[in-house]
């Protein structure tokens, strides 16, 4: 595994904890930024890479920032 994927596969494990810590649906975090629920599940498994911009966009719907989301 590259070092991209794992840091890929840890944000996405930070994103669906923060969600669930906030008690939300994918759903419910998609709408909030602005995109497909199913866009927003496939950055939750880890299957794709979404833009710093979509990072922010997420990181405001689940009201944290986005220096929480990453693991570095």
């Amino acid at each position: 595994m590259k070092d991209s994927d794992a840091i890929t596969l840890q944000t996405a494990k930070r994103l669906r904890a923060i969600r669930i810590d906030r008690d939300l649906t994918q759903a419910q975090v998609a709408d909030k930024a602005k995109m497909s629920a199913n866009y927003y599940a496939k950055i939750e498994r880890g299957e794709v890479r979404p833009s710093i911009d979509m990072y922010e966009r997420i990181a405001k719907a689940l009201k944290t920032t986005a220096a929480d989301l990453f693991p570095f």
